[in-house]
């Protein structure tokens, strides 16, 4: 029965990971595309690791990925904040074009 669950929520995070691509196609704004990857990785992780957890039960295994999944809730949001942030220091600019585009969608 767990292997069940735990292969449904692995699915659940593949499918968040699929949306979240067709999402960033979508957009063409950079900081945009930034924040729905951070919210890909971050979210698809998690589901998927998650679901690896209660798939093979409470072990040393299970230990080792929880541990993993620390570092990726920790990691994954402040490595796309660095590299939006360095963007905007070094002046990128949102073109005015897909500002009105994406009013428009």
């Amino acid at each position: 029965m767990l292997s069940i669950i735990g292969n449904a929520i692995i699915i659940a995070g593949v499918i968040i990971i699929f949306i979240g691509i067709i999402g960033i196609h979508k957009y063409k704004n950079f900081y945009t595309r930034i924040l729905l990857a951070a919210k890909i990785d971050t979210v698809g992780a998690i589901t998927i690791l998650i679901g690896i957890v209660i798939k093979n039960g409470f072990s040393f295994f299970s230990l080792k990925t929880l541990l993993l999944l620390i570092i990726i809730v920790i990691l994954e949001p402040l490595t796309s904040h660095i590299i939006a942030r360095t963007a905007y220091l070094s002046g990128y600019k949102i073109e005015e074009q897909n500002l009105s585009d994406e009013k428009d969608t």
